[in-house]
C-alpha cells in the first residue's frame, strides 16, 4: 500500500517544497459514485474497483490547461469582478468538435491575481455561470512555475536552446522544478473536485506535463488525454534534462498523447527507446507503446482554425471598413503580411532580413512592396524577449530608413494588440499570407467580381507544425535569408492560375481539418484508446513521479510462491521447464554463464528424485555443457530442442527432424553484410542455425536493421524450409518444426508412457520461443489414471502479452521461487528421513 507520506509532493520533487497558502476550500463536488471522490493523496492503491463507472450520469470532458478560456476584469469601484469568454482561445472552439454536445467543464488559471478573500467567492461564480474551476496559484509558486520553468527552461529547450551560457536558457533550478510539480499538483487537486468515474479528461501544453502522473495515481482507470502544442526536441537534446525519466514516465500515464507532427512523435518514441527502453509498434495504423501492460497510443494531428469564426470576422461590417482602410493606405503596393508573437523562437527578425535582401537584391519593388508584421503581445516576460522586440525594432528602423521615402514604409510595424477582424482584413488583401480565405461581403468590400476565383500564396518555415500538411506552400528554411527572400518573390509573381489552384488546395484541407476536426478526431482515438479500461486488473507500483500502473488481464497475475509450494508438496513427480537468457541470467549481464547461485539451485532441485528440471535454451551444446558440468542431473536441451541430453551422465540425441543446411550459404552473407553495416552486432553461429545480435547497438538504428534484415531473409530464404524469427534484439534462422515446444511435449510424452505422469509441471521464460512451451504444457494430453488434473505453471518473466497465465517481475523473482522449491524439496526429505528412522526403532523395540 502505497502510504500517504510516501506520495507527497515532498516525495514526488525530490526535496523540500517551499511552502504556500493553501486553496480556499474544495468546490461543491459534482455528483458522483458513493465513495469515489477524495484527496488525491488518498490513502491505499486502487485495486481496480475504486474508480469503477457510476451509473446514470453522462460522461462530461474536463478539459485542462495553464489558462482558462475567459477575460477578466475587476470595476476599481466598486471592486466587482466581471468575466467573459474569450473567443479566441483554443480552448473554447474546440467545444465544436464534441459530439452529441457533452457538458464540457474547464480547469486552469486566470490571467489575473485574485485576492485570497475573494477567491471561494470567483470560484462559485465561475463553476455556476461559466463551467469554470480556477486553479489559483499562490504569486510566488506561479512566478517560478510559469516565468521560470516553462518559459525560461522548457520552452527553450523543446526549441533547442542549451542552457550552454545564461544568455541562452536558464541552468536547471531545483527550486524552479518543485515548483513546477506543486503546480501540477493543484491542478489535479481541481480535476479531483469535478471529476466522475465516466468522465474524459484533456490535458493541454507542457506546462502540465507531470499532472497525468497525480491523475492516474489517484483514478487507476481514468481516461486521459494530453496533446503537446510545441515541438518536442530530438533525444541528443531532451536527454540534457535532468528531470528527463520524470516526465517521460509522467506522460506515459495518459491514453492518448498528441503531437503536431510525426517528427515530434518520433522524437518522443526515441526518447522512450533510448531512455526507458521502450518500443513501439503499429496496431491498424495506430502507433502505440507497451508500458506495465497499458497500451499507449500516438496520435499526430495539427489543430486547425476555427473555420465559423473566421468567416464571421469576414462578414462582420467592421471588417468591410477595415478593408478599404487599408486599402486606401496601401493603394498601388504589393502587400505581404505575418502574424507572430513576440519570441525569440518565432522569427520575426530572420523574416525582417529576408524582406531587407529583397529589397536589396529587387529595387525595382522599393515603393512596392510593403510587409505587415502584426506583433502578437508576448507570453511571457524577461531579458529573451527584450532582446528580441529591440532586434525587431532595429531591423526595422534600420530597413525603413535604408529604402523608405515620404509616404512609403517597407515594413509596417503594428506591436499591439489586434483584433480578429482587423487582422482578417489584412489576410483578405495581402498577396502572400498565411490564410487568404473569401465571403461574398468580403468580395464586396474588396470590390471582387462575384464567384471570381481566389488567389493566395503561402510561405511557411519547415520547422512550423503546420507546414507538414500544406502540402501546396512554398516551405523554407527560415536562417536561409536568401531563400526566404526568392521565395516571397515567387510567391508574388507566381502566375494567377497557379495561386488559384493552390489557394483551393490549402483551403480545401484548412476548411475540412478546421478546429473541431481536430477536436472530433482526437477524442474518437480517446475514447478507442479507453474501450479496454476495464476489462483488465490495476494495481499502483513506483513512488513520487516514477508511479504507473501495472494493467493485466484478470487471468494473468503473478505467481504466488505459497500458491506453487502447496502444489509442489503435494505432488510424487513433477517436471520443470527453465529457459535460460533472461530467465536464469538477466540480458543487461555481460557475464553469461551461470552464478553459483543458479548451479546451487539446480542441483538442489535435482537432488530431489521427484523432480525432472531441464533448462531450455537456444544457446549451443558445447556452451551449456561446460556451464552445467557442475549439475550432474540436470537436463539440457540446445538450439531450441534440436539437441536434447536427459542427463550429465548421458549421450546427446539429435532431433528427428530431416535438415538439409545449404541455407546457411544463403543467409550468413547477408547477415554479415547487414553486421559490417551496423556498428556493435555481430553473428553467432550455432551448429543449426545463425543468430545476428544487435543488443550493443544503437537502440533505434539497430532496431530498424532488424526489422530490414528480417524482411531480406524472409525474401531470400522464402523456398527454404527455415524459419526466420525476431526476438529480444535478435534475428534467428533455424530450420522448420526446431521449437522449444517440442522439448517439452517428448519429456512429458516419455513421463507419462512410463506411467510416471508428472502431477506438477513449471514453465518459466522469457522470449517469443517460450511461448511454444507454454502452449505444449497446456495442450499436452495427460494422463487420466491421475486422481486429478496435473497443476500447471506457465509462467512468462516480465509483464507482457503471453500465453502464460503467471508472471514473475525478473530472475531475481525467478531464482528466489527455485529457492524456495528446492527448500520446500529438503523439507519433505526431512521429514522422510525422520518418519523412517522412527519406523525402524519401533520395529526394534517390538
Amino acid at each position: 500500500m502505497v502510504s500517504r507520506s510516501c506520495i507527497s509532493l515532498l516525495d514526488l520533487a525530490s526535496g523540500n517544497m517551499m511552502n504556500f497558502s493553501q486553496s480556499p476550500r474544495s468546490l461543491p463536488k459534482i455528483k458522483t459514485f458513493p465513495g469515489i471522490i477524495s484527496d488525491v493523496d488518498g490513502d491505499g492503491t486502487n485495486d481496480g474497483n475504486s474508480d469503477s463507472p457510476s451509473t446514470g450520469n453522462c460522461a462530461k470532458m474536463i478539459i485542462v490547461s495553464n489558462f482558462l478560456p475567459l477575460n477578466a476584469k475587476k470595476d476599481l469601484n466598486s471592486g466587482k469582478w466581471s468575466f467573459s469568454f474569450d473567443e479566441d482561445s483554443l480552448l473554447l472552439q474546440m467545444k465544436d468538435g464534441f459530439s452529441a454536445n457533452p457538458e464540457v467543464v474547464y480547469v486552469g488559471s486566470l490571467r489575473v491575481e485574485v485576492d485570497s478573500s475573494e477567491q471561494e467567492e470567483v470560484s462559485q461564480k465561475l463553476l455556476e455561470e461559466f463551467n469554470c474551476v480556477p486553479t489559483f496559484i499562490p504569486p510566488d509558486i506561479y512566478k517560478k512555475f510559469y516565468h521560470g520553468f516553462c518559459k525560461h527552461h522548457l520552452w527553450p529547450l523543446f526549441h533547442y536552446m542549451l542552457p550552454l551560457c545564461p544568455d541562452h536558457g536558464n541552468r536547471f533550478d531545483r527550486l524552479l522544478w518543485q515548483a513546477y510539480v506543486s503546480t501540477n499538483k493543484i491542478f489535479a487537486d481541481k480535476v479531483m473536485e469535478v471529476y466522475n468515474p465516466e468522465d474524459y479528461v484533456w490535458v493541454h501544453d507542457y506546462h502540465l506535463m507531470v499532472l497525468p502522473t497525480f491523475l492516474r495515481k489517484r483514478f487507476n482507470r481514468i481516461k486521459l488525454g494530453f496533446f503537446l502544442h510545441s515541438p518536442f526536441p530530438s533525444s541528443e537534446i531532451y536527454r540534457t534534462l535532468l528531470v528527463r525519466d520524470e516526465i517521460l514516465k509522467a506522460l506515459l500515464n495518459a491514453d492518448l498523447i498528441g503531437f503536431h507532427t510525426f517528427d515530434y512523435a518520433r522524437h518522443f518514441l526515441t526518447c522512450c527507446s533510448r531512455m526507458l527502453g521502450l518500443n513501439y509498434e503499429s496496431k491498424r495504423g495506430h502507433i502505440c507503446l507497451e508500458y506495465f501492460g497499458r497500451t499507449v497510443y500516438i496520435k499526430i494531428l495539427p489543430v486547425g482554425i476555427h473555420m465559423g469564426r473566421v468567416e464571421s470576422a469576414l462578414n462582420h461590417p467592421s471588417s468591410s471598413i477595415k478593408v478599404k482602410e487599408i486599402q486606401e493606405q496601401f493603394k498601388g503596393k504589393r502587400l505581404v503580411i505575418g502574424v507572430d508573437d513576440m519570441d525569440m523562437f518565432k522569427g520575426i527578425s530572420l523574416k525582417l532580413l529576408a524582406v531587407e535582401h529583397l529589397l536589396l537584391q529587387n529595387s525595382e519593388l522599393c515603393g512596392k512592396l510593403v510587409l505587415v508584421q502584426i506583433v502578437n503581445p508576448a507570453r511571457s516576460s524577461g531579458k529573451d524577449v527584450q532582446e528580441a522586440k529591440m532586434e525587431t525594432y532595429s531591423i526595422t528602423k534600420r530597413i525603413n530608413d535604408t529604402f523608405g521615402f515620404p509616404g512609403y514604409e517597407p515594413v509596417v510595424l503594428i506591436d499591439r494588440h489586434v483584433p480578429f477582424c482587423e487582422k482578417t482584413a489584412y489576410y483578405a488583401l495581402a498577396e502572400c499570407c498565411i490564410v487568404n480565405p473569401g465571403t461574398p461581403k468580403m468580395d464586396e468590400a474588396l470590390g471582387v467580381v462575384p464567384g471570381s476565383r481566389h488567389t493566395s500564396t503561402l510561405v511557411v518555415s519547415e520547422f512550423t507544425g503546420c507546414s507538414p500538411s500544406l502540402s501546396g506552400a512554398i516551405r523554407v528554411n527560415p536562417w536561409d535569408i536568401e531563400a526566404v527572400a526568392n521565395a516571397v518573390i515567387a510567391a508574388i509573381d507566381m502566375p494567377d492560375l497557379e495561386k488559384q489552384l493552390r489557394h483551393e488546395k490549402h483551403y480545401c484541407y484548412v476548411s475540412s481539418h478546421d478546429v473541431a476536426y481536430w477536436a472530433r478526431s482526437f477524442m474518437q482515438d480517446l475514447k478507442r484508446a479507453c474501450k479496454d479500461h476495464y476489462s483488465k486488473r490495476c494495481w499502483d507500483i513506483g513512488f513520487g513521479l516514477n508511479f504507473r500502473i501495472l494493467s493485466l488481464s484478470p487471468s494473468f497475475r503473478k505467481l504466488s510462491n505459497d500458491h506453487i509450494i502447496s502444489a509442489y508438496k503435494r505432488t510424487s513427480k513433477r517436471a520443470i521447464f527453465l529457459d535460460y537468457d533472461g530467465t536464469m541470467v538477466p540480458h543487461t549481464s555481460i557475464a553469461k554463464n551461470p552464478t553459483p547461485e543458479v548451479i546451487s539451485v539446480l542441483n538442489n532441485l535435482c537432488a530431489d528424485p521427484m523432480n525432472n528440471v531441464f533448462i531450455v535454451s537456444g544457446r549451443g551444446k558445447e556452451s551449456l555443457s561446460d556451464w552445467f558440468v557442475q549439475c550432474e542431473n540436470l537436463g539440457i536441451a540446445a538450439e531450441h530442442g534440436y539437441f536434447l541430453r536427459w542427463s550429465g551422465m548421458s549421450d546427446w540425441e539429435t532431433s528427428s527432424l530431416a535438415v538439409d543446411f545449404d541455407w546457411k550459404n544463403i543467409a550468413e552473407p547477408v547477415m554479415k553484410s547487414y553486421t559490417e553495416a551496423t556498428d556493435g552486432s555481430y553473428i553467432e553461429a550455432k551448429e543449426i542455425a545463425l543468430v545476428w545480435h544487435h543488443q550493443d547497438a544503437d537502440p533505434d538504428f539497430g532496431s530498424c536493421q532488424a526489422k530490414e534484415l528480417l524482411d531480406h531473409l524472409e525474401n531470400v530464404l522464402a523456398n527454404d524450409p527455415v524459419a526466420v524469427k525476431r526476438g529480444q534484439n535478435i534475428v534467428e534462422v533455424k530450420p522448420q518444426g526446431v521449437t522449444k515446444g517440442l522439448v517439452t511435449e517428448k519429456v512429458l510424452s516419455k513421463m507419462i508412457a512410463s506411467g510416471k505422469p508428472p502431477g506438477f509441471v513449471l514453465c518459466i521464460g522469457d522470449d517469443r520461443s517460450d511461448e511454444d512451451m507454454f502452449e505444449s504444457i497446456s495442450n499436452t494430453p495427460y494422463s487420466p489414471s491421475l486422481p486429478s488434473a496435473p497443476a500447471i505453471f506457465a509462467c512468462t518473466v516480465g509483464q507482457k502479452p503471453s500465453k502464460a497465465r503467471y508472471y514473475l517481475d525478473d530472475t531475481v523473482d525467478v531464482l528466489a521461487l527455485l529457492q524456495c522449491l528446492a527448500d520446500a524439496s529438503s523439507s519433505n526429505s526431512s521429514s522422510t528421513e525422520t518418519q523412517v528412522s522412527f519406523d525402524n526403532a519401533v520395529r526394534k523395540e517390538l
